[in-house]
């Protein structure tokens, strides 16, 4: 006679598994549905857009090396390498090598379509655990969840984040059901959320102490796979702090003191407090009552903010977007905790989670541009006369006028001055594209050289935007 082991209290059952529906399909076509509105404004790159446009088009042997060195691609970037989210530039190259892309629209495509991959697999993973009802819910709820749509639209990593962490969510859930199945996917995927976002590997880490929870002794393969897939982020940090860029990015990140978790629920939540209220509440029930998910979802949750709070004890580490990945765990969590309530309030529940997320996502439709270097390469087009000099007073003006010169007005290519150089001191008409700050231009060498050659400020054309102003200057005699 034999006897089976009980499983501990909350594990989710080996049988039967929820066999795949088209319905299940339905959170990413909704984001897909929604990012398409998103970006039917056309706004043209910001700097972190730009930058994976810049490295992405180059040679591979190129972005290679130029990530070993902790080198920078151009002249005017040669201090700011593309080491950071490495792998995120070979995607890109491979991206824009294929016919037909490489046009800005395409890089956020790709974005969009990895973000909406890992939603599939997220609904999936969360059917398999709780039942269909729990998991289209909880796709539909990172679908529309404000902070998540906007990373979404960008030509960023985090969309390879959101996909590696629906790829290692759903291998964990395989492997709870019918182990050993499922173990390959996890490291895999687990090995793909560090490397397209080193805090991913937090959640990586409440993945296995869930697995511990859930099967004890029994998990000991899934924190031996778990173990191995943190091995390629380790050596991406290693080699970042060999090749001097490993602060880098310090300075814009906030400290907290310890308020960040907060800070987080309500940029996930569109800072509208009536959404935020009902998702934490919900989470909250998620975590007690929640059939399947709970013991998943709360680790998913609670072991990256605990991790990273540690973390903070050492230096600031809070971003909105840095924590993604984490706070997807708190939409499915809120969604676990909707079907958890009684049968009559489940529904009404359900629409407004959903609903109160679009509303907060609705700003977003009529965003203003991050950046207009594109609108300023545009009226350089327009005014300036062949022969005169279009000078880039700064890195991000730089990158701006580089790029929007090379794919709307190529016609300026032989007129533009990128830093190092500094503006001619010897032509008659000038135009300065520099960055404002706080309302000011950032200073430069190149105002002493053009006042020194008797050349005086003669026309501005300002372009505000949410996250860099730029200002387009001509200089006469």
């Amino acid at each position: 006679m034999t006897t089976t082991a009980p499983r501990p209290v909350g594990a989710p059952p080996a049988a039967p598994v929820a066999r795949w529906r088209p319905v299940e399909l339905l959170p990413p076509l909704v984001l897909v549905l929604l990012a398409a509105v998103l970006l039917a404004p056309g706004h043209g790159l910001w700097f972190d857009e730009l930058f994976t446009a810049e490295v992405g088009r180059r040679p591979l042997a190129e972005i290679l090396r130029a990530i070993v060195t902790g080198e920078g691609t151009t002249s005017y970037l040669a201090d700011v390498p593309p080491s950071y989210n490495a792998p995120w530039y070979v995607v890109v190259h491979a991206w824009v090598s294929l016919p037909g892309l490489g046009g800005d629209t395409s890089l956020r495509v790709l974005s969009v379509l990895a973000t909406a991959g890992g939603l599939a697999l997220v609904t999936r993973a969360g059917t398999r655990l709780a039942g269909r009802p729990t998991g289209v819910l909880a796709g539909l709820v990172v679908a529309t969840a404000p902070l998540l749509l906007e990373q979404a639209v960008e030509a960023r990593s985090y969309g390879l984040a959101v996909l590696a962490t629906g790829g290692a969510l759903l291998g964990l859930v395989r492997w709870l059901q019918e182990p050993p199945r499922g173990l390959l996917l996890f490291g895999l995927a687990g090995a793909g959320m560090g490397l397209a976002h080193w805090y991913a590997v937090t959640v990586l880490a409440a993945f296995v102490v869930a697995a511990l929870l859930l099967r004890g002794r029994a998990a000991v393969r899934v924190v031996a796979v778990g173990a191995a897939a943190v091995v390629p982020t380790l050596g991406l940090v290693a080699l970042n702090l060999l090749n001097g860029t490993g602060a880098r990015n310090a300075e814009h990140l906030r400290d907290t003191g310890g308020t960040f978790p907060g800070l987080a629920a309500e940029a996930w939540a569109g800072g509208r407090t009536p959404l935020l209220y009902l998702t934490v509440g919900l989470a909250v029930v998620g975590a007690v009552r929640g059939a399947g998910l709970r013991v998943v979802g709360a680790c998913w949750l609670l072991v990256p903010l605990l991790l990273l709070l540690a973390g903070e004890l050492v230096r600031p580490v809070y971003h909105p977007r840095y924590l993604l990945a984490g706070l997807v765990g708190l939409g499915v969590l809120a969604a676990a905790g909707a079907t958890a309530l009684p049968r009559g309030a489940r529904a009404p529940v359900a629409a407004a989670l959903v609903g109160l997320s679009l509303l907060a996502g609705s700003p977003l439709a009529v965003r203003e541009p991050r950046e207009r270097s594109d609108d300023v390469v545009a009226a350089i087009a327009r005014l300036q006369r062949p022969g005169e000099p279009v000078v880039a007073a700064d890195q991000r003006s730089a990158l701006g006028l580089d790029h929007y010169v090379r794919t709307l007005a190529p016609r300026l290519r032989p007129d533009v001055v990128l830093p190092p150089d500094d503006a001619p001191a010897d032509a008659d008409r000038v135009w300065l594209v520099r960055r404002l700050v706080d309302g000011e231009p950032v200073p430069t060498d190149d105002d002493a050289i053009l006042a020194g050659a008797g050349l005086s400020l003669a026309d501005e054309r300002s372009f505000p935007a949410t996250r860099t102003d730029l200002v387009l200057q001509l200089w006469t005699r």
